[in-house]
């Protein structure tokens, strides 16, 4: 139905910014000193950073503290961005420090954050799950994971990071950040049942 014919190449167009190089211009902006750009970078990883920390530290009136701990790094010494990795992955791998570091102080068992979303979001037999539905059960299930493993898995589903990504902010070997997610689907595999599991 439909002939071949030959077409000549479109122009090139001019590639667009990416999210990644805005980022950077953002922190050479920091490293000016520019309020604006902290501004805006604070805008951008307070959410993602908040979603992080809750499954780190586990304890929500800890998590606004260490995220500022964290962002405040990046107002203080900026320069310490060498561009050998994206910017999200430097200033995730602060968070991760700064997050172990707090979850280590903490003398109190971690809260289960998550009671009130096994009791509220359990699938009946009748409701089919949308992504959503799937990230609260899989976040409620991650509540019994190590920290470690919890990072690994909140890396990979939540900010789509791949496991080279996910070892710079870890500061560990790939197959280390492999290993650990082997385990925590083996346990989350465990603690979820079919179709669940096989989102996986």
């Amino acid at each position: 139905m439909f002939g071949r014919r030959s077409v000549a190449p479109e122009p090139r167009r001019a590639a667009q910014p990416s999210a990644a190089s805005d980022e950077t211009r953002l922190i050479a902006r920091i490293i000016e000193r520019d309020p604006r750009a902290f501004e805006d970078l604070y805008r951008l990883y307070h959410p993602r950073l908040t979603r992080f920390l809750r499954n780190i530290v586990g304890r929500p009136s800890v998590v606004e503290e260490v995220l500022n701990d964290t962002l405040m790094v990046v107002w203080d010494q900026p320069e310490r961005y060498n561009g050998q990795s994206k910017v999200s992955t430097w200033i995730f791998a602060i968070a991760y420090r700064k997050g172990l570091n707090a979850r280590r102080s903490q003398d109190e068992p971690m809260e289960d954050k998550l009671a009130d979303i096994r009791a509220s979001d359990e699938p009946g037999p009748d409701r089919p799950l949308d992504r959503s539905q799937l990230q609260q059960v899989l976040l409620s299930a991650m509540s019994e994971l190590s920290a470690d493993h919890r990072a690994v898995v909140d890396l990979t589903y939540f900010h789509d990071m791949g496991y080279r990504e996910i070892a710079q902010i870890m500061d560990c070997p790939v197959d280390t950040v492999k290993t650990r997610m082997f385990h925590a689907r083996r346990r989350l595999r465990g603690a979820l049942a079919g179709e669940l599991a096989d989102w996986l």
